[in-house]
């Protein structure tokens, strides 16, 4: 199982390094909108310092929601999705590895790239380590539940507006946490709790959302 499971990152990750373009467009969305944030708004650091981790969550998270539609798509187009439900290994493990191997090429990334876009907002440089940890478990947790939404809209030929829909209402604690936790640090506020509580909810989709998922693909690719 273990070797099935290896083989299964393997060829996840093979496939997204053939897919660059799709792995560039979240990059270069969080760049452009982080970017043109200072442009648009104002200039003044100061209000920009206050706005930096709404700003950067939420471009963070709408990016990665533009390669979410396409986790379960090429698997289905070709067939070999209906073919990985009905593998001997567990279907919970293998929906797992393509949801990892999804946030290793958005979620990993977006974080990593955070630290240099939030100069432009003049975020305090002691906020960054708590900025990319928050960042992880919430992009994280992006690739968790939207793994439910993708796998209800894989059947539909645009589905992308629906799994938005679908997934946003979810997602609005993990935003609120992830924030004000950033917010708070800068303020010198505590921020342990809200950490805590975005940690519990990553923790508890990891565990549900493969399970989910698998029941809704069980529905799209069965019907």
């Amino acid at each position: 199982m273990m070797l099935a499971l290896a083989q299964m990152m393997r060829r996840e990750l093979s496939l997204a390094n053939r897919r660059r373009a799709d792995l560039a467009n979240p990059l270069f969305f969080f760049l452009i909108v982080v970017s043109l944030f200072p442009i648009g708004v104002t200039p003044d650091l100061e209000k920009l310092s206050e706005m930096a981790p709404g700003v950067l969550w939420v471009a963070a998270l709408l990016a990665s929601l533009l390669s979410l539609d396409l986790l379960f798509r090429h698997d289905y187009e070709d067939g070999s999705l209906e073919q990985m439900l009905l593998s001997s290994v567990p279907p919970q493990l293998l929906v797992l590895c393509k949801i990892l191997s999804h946030w290793l090429v958005t979620g990993l990334p977006l974080t990593l790239l955070s630290p240099l876009l939030s100069v432009m907002l003049a975020l305090p440089g002691s906020a960054l380590p708590l900025l990319m940890l928050t960042l992880a478990l919430g992009t994280l947790t992006l690739s968790l539940l939207g793994s439910i939404g993708a796998a209800l809209t894989v059947g539909l030929r645009k589905g992308g507006l629906l799994l938005t829909i679908l997934i946003m209402p979810l997602f609005v604690p993990v935003i609120i946490f992830g924030t004000s936790a950033i917010q708070a640090f800068v303020n010198g506020m505590p921020w342990v709790a809200q950490l805590s509580l975005l940690g519990a909810i990553a923790a508890g989709a990891f565990v549900v959302s493969p399970w989910l998922t698998v029941a809704a693909l069980d529905v799209t690719v069965g019907d």
